[in-house]
């Protein structure tokens, strides 16, 4: 059956899980970021049962509004817009906005934990949801580590099995073969589904994977304001990418091998003709991501901050 697109402006959700596909919080804090400025408020929860691994992802005590203890489960949650009548709207609020200054109020998030269980259901799920909120496109983020140095540009990438968003947004069909993670699975089921999806990956330096990384959030906001026609205020994220890029810097000057190895890789970036580009250079990125404990070219590890 064909699936019947929802009347203009189209529906747009973007997806982003912790785990295995949220490099440096990239995708998560981009996720969390534009929620914040839209207002989005919990539409519809998945369940955790059956999907997440509590021993993990464990579910955690809070106080509410009410001094109240309760739990908060791992759940994953669609976030949308809420429009209550008669509520009073600040013009100059800062949030989401087209480039003629309207608001946008047809931008939903899926956000939770990858399942570690499951996939096809939860994947079913996602969809019935997707399904029934109406949602046209869905665009899915993820982040992996790689051979990127921190001082260059986050290198972003864009794929799709969807012949119509590839023409429309440039995107890649993706040649990889190997290992996959949630979103993989969720844009195999959208397609089955009849739903367009494009999938979108920002490489994070792997040598300092122990700190968030706002620069490659910035980078995946960039890529989705380009995507969207949308302009999405920054906010603090400019300050903390630059204080980021500073810190690594700093760590780098008193660390003679980092500092060396870093310079190999911007010596490499330099050198290569964007190939971030290509699908053949993202495929060649997820498979070093995938291998565990891979040592540098040198036969050492490479260091990190």
């Amino acid at each position: 059956m064909t699936r019947q697109p929802h009347p203009d402006p189209a529906r747009v959700l973007i997806a982003a899980f912790e785990g295995w596909s949220d490099a440096g919080s990239a995708t998560t804090t981009a996720l969390q970021h534009i929620g914040e400025l839209i207002g989005a408020e919990v539409l519809h929860t998945i369940g955790a049962d059956g999907f997440v691994d509590f021993q993990v992802h464990r579910p955690r005590v809070r106080f509410d509004e009410q001094g109240h203890r309760v739990l908060e489960w791992p759940e994953t949650r669609l976030y949308g817009t809420v429009q209550r009548p008669g509520e009073p709207k600040d013009p100059a609020a800062e949030t989401v906005r087209r480039i003629d200054g309207t608001p946008v109020t047809d931008l939903f998030l899926l956000a939770g934990v990858e399942p570690a269980r499951d996939w096809t259901a939860f994947a079913d799920e996602v969809v019935d949801v997707i399904e029934a909120w109406g949602i046209d496109t869905v665009i899915l983020l993820g982040a992996m580590f790689s051979d990127a140095p921190h001082s260059r540009p986050i290198a972003v990438s864009l794929s799709s099995d969807d012949p119509e968003q590839r023409a429309r947004t440039g995107a890649q069909r993706s040649d990889y073969e190997g290992p996959v993670g949630i979103a993989s699975i969720l844009a195999f089921s959208l397609a089955e589904a009849n739903i367009s999806s494009v999938s979108l990956w920002a490489q994070v330096p792997h040598y300092v994977h122990s700190v968030p990384s706002p620069k490659a959030t910035l980078a995946i906001l960039d890529k989705l304001e380009e995507l969207l026609d949308v302009v999405i205020p920054r906010g603090e994220l400019l300050t903390e990418s630059n204080d980021w890029e500073a810190s690594i810097n700093r760590i780098a000057a008193d660390d003679e091998d980092m500092a060396s190895y870093i310079r190999r890789l911007e010596e490499a970036r330099d050198a290569s003709a964007s190939p971030e580009a290509t699908g053949d250079a993202l495929a060649y990125e997820f498979e070093k991501f995938l291998r565990d404990d891979e040592p540098d070219a040198d036969g050492g590890t490479p260091p990190t901050a």
